[in-house]
């Protein structure tokens, strides 16, 4: 790969060909880390267009990388999670850490047998968040202690989730669409791998399928320090590149069989801007950064045509708004559109 990777378009495309964006892979969801899902739709999406087929089962939605929601193989928990725990050890997550510093957790022995009324209900069969709050409520759960259990910060269901004793269910209505309700279900318990192997692990899967990338893309993308970064390279089968005075790491995963597709509609936090550090991201030019990362913590979905992003669409009800960040040939719209039938059928697709 080192031969063939000289400049900054064969960057582009070992990262598509890596990401699973010129051919579907077997497991994008365990090649690139998971997938960030605040909003599922956007996870399920970023797997879809990696994917022969959207195959949910063997998936949960927990807080996992930089302390948020992920779609992740259920297998791999283990990597992100440091402890499999039950009730009594629900005060000794992050979670109930962070939140009783600020004065808004339960007292411990309340939040525990919270924890064991949750547990039990989850597993008897109360899954929906709704049905679990008006159980938690007969079995004499206070208003105030409602306010601390399912806060919109995480609550209870967070540190159950930090423990791993719970996750999100992942449930679809179609091939396409997520079911977007609340419904939990209890861990498999397992053995979480030791600190070191797991960071170790997910090292060589980002160096796999996210590279070529710096060590400040991988910084940025873990939340771990340079320095850190560099401790576990030393353990892994990494190479260089130097692409206009700037040094690559990867691990070799086979060349590219094809050129860079015309059209790519990336899903919202998708893990081609989510990979790198945003203002480095070659796919992103630094003149539609907050048109697609904008202030309010959202990431967009992006329009990518040629490697570049050029705009932002969305999908709703069967209509597709597309969004031009600036002008674009008509050969170019019509190719974006011929994408937009080929993953939506939509009823209605407009332009912006």
């Amino acid at each position: 790969m080192a031969a063939a990777c000289r400049t900054a378009s064969d960057i582009l495309l070992y990262r598509l060909h890596n990401q699973h964006l010129l051919s579907p892979g077997i497991d994008p969801a365990a090649d690139l880390c998971g997938f960030q899902a605040q909003f599922l739709r956007n996870a399920v999406h970023a797997l879809r267009i990696r994917s022969h087929e959207v195959y949910v089962d063997d998936l949960v939605k927990t807080w996992t990388l930089r302390g948020t929601l992920h779609l992740v193989p259920e297998r791999d928990l283990p990597l992100y999670l440091r402890c499999c725990g039950s009730a009594g050890d629900v005060c000794r997550s992050d979670w109930y850490a962070w939140t009783s510093s600020r004065g808004h957790a339960n007292p411990p022995a309340r939040e525990t047998e919270l924890a064991r009324l949750a547990l039990d209900a989850i597993a008897s069969g109360v899954e929906e968040r709704e049905a679990l709050r008006l159980h938690l409520r007969a079995c004499g759960m206070t208003e105030a202690e409602e306010a601390r259990v399912f806060s919109p910060w995480g609550g209870l269901i967070a540190e159950l989730a930090n423990i791993g004793a719970i996750a999100f269910r992942v449930d679809m209505a179609d091939e396409c669409y997520p079911l977007e309700a609340k419904r939990y279900r209890p861990l498999v318990p397992f053995t979480p791998a030791g600190e070191f192997p797991a960071r170790l692990e997910l090292a060589r899967r980002y160096f796999t399928h996210y590279g070529p990338a710096t060590l400040r893309d991988a910084a940025y993308f873990f939340r771990w320090t340079q320095a850190e970064l560099k401790a576990l390279l030393s353990h892994l089968p990494v190479q260089t590149l130097v692409v206009d005075g700037r040094e690559y790491f990867f691990i070799p995963n086979g060349d590219p069989e094809c050129d860079l597709p015309p059209v790519r509609l990336l899903a919202g936090f998708d893990p081609l801007m989510l990979g790198y550090r945003k203002e480095d991201n070659p796919f992103l030019p630094p003149v539609h950064l907050r048109s697609i990362f904008n202030l309010a913590g959202i990431v967009h979905p992006a329009i990518l045509l040629h490697g570049r992003v050029v705009g932002k669409w969305k999908e709703k009800d069967g209509k597709v708004t597309l969004t031009a960040f600036e002008p674009l040939p008509d050969a170019d719209r019509m190719a974006i559109v011929e994408e937009v039938i080929r993953l939506f059928v939509p009823r209605k697709i407009t332009w912006q």
